[in-house]
């Protein structure tokens, strides 16, 4: 591989672009963080476009009843995912501010997207 010896790269960085409610994607997509984190994986969440929806405080189950993704994401932290990169367009079309999320996030502009896609040995997309 190519990237063998570069101790810099992460192993996997997890794109949620789907808002909490109405599928299952972004769960599905935090629980492939998790259980990668937990086979001692170091992993990244980037949130896009409806995927920083998730972070918004104050969410409660969904239209189907689906529970708000809260609980899941206060557990990034147990697992050492601790890089959680957020989309800075979507952030600031959406009105919010980063110190306004549930967790501490790093926006990311447009251009430095693919540098953080790059910096990871495995990209998924939920």
């Amino acid at each position: 591989m190519m990237h063998e010896h570069d101790d810099t790269l992460r192993d996997l960085l997890v794109i949620l672009r789907h808002a909490p409610h109405g599928s299952s994607w972004l769960k599905e997509g935090l629980d492939a963080a998790l259980v990668a984190a937990a086979f001692g994986q170091s992993v990244s969440l980037l949130f896009m476009g409806e995927g920083v929806t998730a972070l918004m405080p104050g969410q409660g189950p969904g239209p189907l009843g689906q529970k708000g993704t809260a609980a899941t994401l206060e557990m990034l932290e147990m697992y050492d995912i601790e890089t959680l990169l957020v989309d800075a367009q979507a952030l600031s079309a959406l009105g919010f501010s980063s110190d306004e999320l549930m967790l501490d996030v790093t926006p990311v502009s447009a251009e430095a997207i693919p540098e953080a896609l790059s910096a990871h040995r495995l990209v998924l997309t939920f």
